[in-house]
């Protein structure tokens, strides 16, 4: 009996042993993911540096592998929808060649140079790489004008002793003074306050300036791109994935719905979408903030901005000169090619995006022999026509011609 009795021991303790064995990797999986799940996306609207939680890695293969097991263990997507967000941004961030862990619109101009222009160069490179891509060949096309009003900026320490800005202000001015006094009377407030604020512009508030552009520009890189590298690699499957895990809405993923379709009608809606996304969804509050601070020169700025973009699409028309300001008194009207909204104002600038830029792009993509080679243009090149000094000529022609007074 004590024989039999230490044979069963050792049996149990052998028994323990290939138990242990058999269900220690379970556990380990789980522990690969579990301390992923149902973390909250701290930083998605891209004012800190890093990826969307720190609790999260930036190695794409450990997320990789967290996320396998997340899936094999049947965990629903919800509950791993930073996790999921994640790869696919570090995914992307990976292949536009930005260190995500460097990106950090905090630290300042200097040392988010290369990155704020790498994000352009990467929308074009994704739009040369999937021609159906036609958000991110007008993410590209119109970065160049935003990216060229960035370095404007931040070649001074105050906006209006920028050259081409100044040469700007003089001309303005010098039609102001030609101008009846009734008319100016009645200036809209954000010519009234250029103006009239402009020259407290100081150092400090073009890099607050500049810092609330590279945040909403990094806030529109982790929405948009970490989708567009999923389906990519995964199609369809990819996308939905993150639509299940309510990465993306209804609206979202209609658009890649469309974009799988091919049809010219589909990748056409999919990009007012997608536009109709990063405008009014992701950045609107941001540009609301970016308006109202610094006392009134955050108008001053965006007014400013709004002067000179003119993004790089064929045909389509400066702000200006879309939307001049027309003011009538009495008998006397003035009619200026300086813009009647601000850039940051959500249904002015809605309205110029959708019935100017948009359809000037659309026009362009449904003939992929004329897109082809303005989406190929390198984009230091698009960068340098774009810089304020190189498209001055054209700003002050639209000024001269086009203010126009009647008595």
């Amino acid at each position: 009996m004590p024989r039999v009795r230490g044979l069963i021991r050792v049996a149990g303790v052998l028994t323990c042993l290939v138990v242990g064995l058999v269900t220690a990797p379970a556990a380990h999986a789980e522990s690969a993911y579990a301390a992923y799940l149902d973390l909250p996306s701290v930083n998605g609207d891209g004012a800190g540096g890093g990826g969307l939680n720190p609790a999260l890695p930036l190695d794409p293969d450990t997320l990789r592998a967290a996320l396998d097991d997340a899936r094999a263990a049947g965990v629903e997507p919800r509950h791993y929808a930073t996790l999921l967000h994640q790869y696919w941004l570090v995914t992307a961030t990976r292949n536009a060649d930005i260190d995500l862990a460097a990106w950090d619109p905090g630290r300042g101009v200097a040392a988010n140079t290369r990155t704020f222009t790498q994000v352009y160069v990467n929308y074009l490179r994704l739009n040369n790489a999937h021609p159906d891509y036609w958000w991110t060949g007008l993410a590209g096309l119109a970065g160049g004008s935003f990216a060229s009003g960035f370095f404007d900026m931040g070649d001074v320490s105050a906006i209006l002793t920028v050259p081409g800005i100044h040469q700007l202000g003089d001309s303005v001015a010098d039609l102001l003074r030609g101008t009846p006094s009734q008319l100016l009377d009645i200036l809209p407030a954000d010519i009234r306050t250029l103006g009239t604020a402009g020259e407290r512009l100081t150092a400090d508030d073009l890099a607050w300036y500049q810092t609330r552009l590279m945040i909403m520009q990094k806030h529109i890189f982790i929405d948009q791109v970490p989708m567009h590298e999923a389906y990519a690699a995964a199609g369809l499957a990819g996308v939905e994935e993150m639509y299940r895990a309510g990465v993306l809405d209804e609206n979202a993923v209609t658009a890649w719905r469309e974009i799988d379709s091919g049809t010219p009608d589909g990748l056409a809606d999919a990009a007012l979408r997608m536009t109709d996304r990063e405008q009014n969804q992701i950045i609107a509050d941001q540009w609301d903030v970016t308006s109202h601070g610094r006392g009134d020169l955050g108008r001053v700025m965006t007014y400013v901005s709004t002067i000179a973009g003119k993004a790089a699409v064929p045909g389509v028309r400066a702000p200006g000169v879309f939307a001049p300001t027309t003011l009538i008194t009495g008998a006397m009207s003035l009619r200026a090619p300086l813009p009647d909204f601000n850039w940051a104002d959500r249904d002015t600038r809605w309205n110029y995006i959708t019935h100017d830029l948009l359809p000037r792009y659309l026009e362009l993509c449904a003939n992929p022999a004329a897109a082809r080679p303005v989406l190929a243009v390198p984009f230091p090149v698009m960068l340098t026509n774009g810089r304020l000094v190189q498209r001055l000529p054209d700003l002050l022609a639209d000024l001269t011609s086009q203010w126009q007074v009647t008595t």
